[in-house]
């Protein structure tokens, strides 16, 4: 048996469902539960992928760049996001990762992650984290520097 409502208002309009429920199945149609950590061999692909991106950074080679990202970073990357990136990302400074793992986004997914310092700040909380976010197939999703 299944009863809609409807309720209209001046401003807007909202919809009510009600319905018997006679035999419920729950599926999970995920295949595997994400990981919390990176094992070695992608650690490596990532970093490989990101530290060759920062070398494009670098030299302002945007295809090369552009050869690095995902096709959703690619839809939304500008030039204007590239001159950011080189203005908030110290190129000539060493990096080192100071963590690594899966970072769930706003569609549901989780993605890995590497997070990284630069090597002279010695300190237990560092003045600026760079997080790198990266499809499983080693292209770069996004990049977010961050300082305090």
């Amino acid at each position: 048996m299944k009863k809609i409502f409807l309720i209209l208002s001046i401003l807007s309009v909202q919809l009510f469902f009600s319905q018997e429920v006679v035999d419920l199945k729950v599926e999970n149609n995920r295949k595997t539960e994400t990981p919390l950590e990176l094992n070695k061999k992608q650690i490596d692909l990532y970093n490989g992928r990101f530290l060759q991106f920062i070398t494009a950074l670098k030299t302002s080679d945007r295809k090369g760049m552009e050869a690095l990202l995902s096709d959703k970073a690619k839809q939304v990357v500008t030039d204007k996001v590239f001159t950011k990136l080189s203005a908030d990302i110290n190129t000539s400074k060493k990096l080192t990762i100071i963590k690594t793992g899966y970072k769930p986004v706003i569609d549901g997914n989780s993605y890995p992650m590497i997070q990284y310092k630069y090597a002279d700040d010695k300190s237990t909380d560092p003045k600026e984290v760079i997080t790198a976010v990266f499809e499983n197939n080693g292209k770069i999703l996004g990049i977010k520097p961050f300082k305090k």
